[in-house]
């Protein structure tokens, strides 16, 4: 039988507020929503807003440097306070200067083209009217591009996403110190194993995310000012006297960035790749740990600290969800998406320039920005996580059987020493713990009709699994920083 359609659902026609004309402005992406306080630093730097500001900030060095090395015949050498005021256009760059530079693309509809006469405007007011033709000298839009994005992404990798990091691995490494000592059943293949520590296994993730960290400290930020394609060919047609090349190469390196001496239109945006992919292989690390705290949790090996407040689930009063780490982990594969995505198209340019990198770049924000949340979603967790040591214990005592491995391995030393007795030690052991539970007497009276010498077989009926652990508790320490 045909049912009617709830006569109290909207239909697709009907008449409703609508949002997108919501004052103020109604976020459509999470990042610029629900999630902005975690990542808001990103826009300081990411945002169309900063690039236009780092925009003008390499036009006005470019500015300044071109006159400072007197590349041109007739170019005045600059006063301090002409350089300050300068420089000013850009420290001064905020909510009235963007939207005088939105003015100006809406008519130039050109975002480069538009920052150029955005910065002309405010010549006559430092007396240098006279050098407006200098602003944008010889340059392609790219020259100005390149630079701008390698300063905004340099920053917010140093000023915003390895402070994330840092205070992340800091967490992770006190809660690795922590239970440096805290004897641990291991599981391999999701079976008891020979036991750890649980402070061993989360430093395992502390040293591979700090080296990580480190490769990333190093990254090269590349840039480049050649031109139209490459080749200086405008430079050089104005002032064929001036060394081009050593020109570039110390302006870049006044923004603080390697120069890149050989490329076509575009910065060829290989250190892009690589530093995605570093951050990509970072974040890949830390799902890893939010997998494995996730289900140490599930096991209550974790306690989670209860959040004044909080509600766990909205049926369930008894739940504490661990949902920090659940964020963390679909953040991470956002952000990983994003970031393969970038380091796999950035690289190609068809002959020397499509504008794929244009879109594409825009997006360095967003990639960035999941990255931070799922960082700052870790550290959060971390701080609501207490060791609990007792169950830990207790999962541990429960299964004697993972001594089998620590006999049969005394069985192989006792026989190259000469004992007696000591064949097969492997395939005996297999028979007396594969698949079965085996209790510490059970394990003794093993021990005992093995024909041991007296001091191995004092050695194995005094070890217990919380005491099979090896040099777990050591490592720890040594590499939890």
């Amino acid at each position: 039988m045909m049912r009617m359609a709830n006569s109290t659902a909207l239909s697709a026609d009907q008449d409703r507020i609508c949002l997108a004309a919501a004052e103020p402005t109604i976020a459509l992406g999470a990042l610029d929503g629900r999630y902005r306080s975690a990542v808001a630093p990103l826009v300081d730097h990411l945002s169309e807003a900063a690039l236009n500001r780092n925009r003008i900030h390499v036009e006005i060095e470019w500015f300044i440097h071109l006159c400072r090395e007197q590349v041109l015949p007739g170019l005045p050498e600059l006063s301090a306070d002409q350089i300050d005021g300068l420089r000013e256009i850009v420290t001064s760059f905020g909510s009235e200067e963007i939207a005088e530079l939105g003015a100006i693309e809406a008519e130039t509809v050109h975002d480069v083209k538009a920052v150029e006469y955005f910065i002309a405007r405010r010549l006559d007011g430092l007396g240098l009217a006279e050098l407006t033709p200098l602003v944008h000298f010889a340059c392609t839009s790219e020259d100005i591009n390149n630079l701008s994005y390698a300063v905004g992404i340099r920053d917010a990798v140093e000023q915003v996403w390895l402070p994330a990091a840092r205070q992340a691995l800091e967490g992770l490494s006190t809660l690795a110190e922590q239970a440096a000592g805290v004897p641990m059943l291991s599981r391999t293949h999701g079976q008891p194993a020979t036991p750890s520590t649980l402070g061993k296994e989360i430093t395992v993730f502390v040293h591979r995310l700090g080296r990580q960290v480190r490769r990333i400290e190093q990254q090269e930020y590349l840039g480049k000012i050649n031109g139209a394609t490459g080749t200086y060919a405008a430079h050089l047609a104005a002032a064929p006297d001036a060394d081009w090349p050593g020109i570039a190469q110390r302006f870049v390196e006044t923004l603080g960035l390697t120069f890149n001496p050989l490329t076509t239109q575009i910065e060829s945006h290989d250190f892009q790749a690589e530093i995605y992919a570093d951050i990509a292989r970072f974040n890949r690390i830390l799902h890893g740990l939010c997998v494995d705290i996730w289900s140490y949790i599930s096991i209550g090996f974790f306690k989670q600290i209860p959040v004044a407040g909080a509600t766990g689930s909205s049926t369930m009063p008894h739940k504490v969800n661990p949902i920090r780490f659940e964020n963390a982990e679909a953040n991470l594969e956002i952000s990983n998406a994003l970031l393969d995505a970038l380091g796999a198209t950035l690289v190609e340019s068809r002959w020397q320039r499509d504008l794929t990198d244009s879109s594409g770049q825009r997006n360095i924000g967003t990639g960035l920005g999941h990255s931070v949340l799922a960082l700052s979603n870790v550290t959060k967790g971390l701080k609501q996580l207490d060791v609990a040591d007792q169950v830990i214990a207790a999962d541990l005592d429960a299964n004697w059987e993972v001594l089998g491995e620590a006999v049969q391995t005394v069985m192989r030393a006792e026989a190259i020493a000469g004992t007696e007795g000591m064949e097969n030690p492997y395939e005996r052991l297999k028979e007396l713990t594969r698949g079965r539970r085996v209790d510490a007497e059970k394990l003794k009276e093993f021990v005992s009709g093995l024909g041991l010498s007296a001091e191995a077989e004092e050695r194995l009926k005094h070890l217990t699994p919380d005491q099979y652990t090896g040099l777990a508790t050591a490592l720890a320490k040594q590499f939890s920083r």
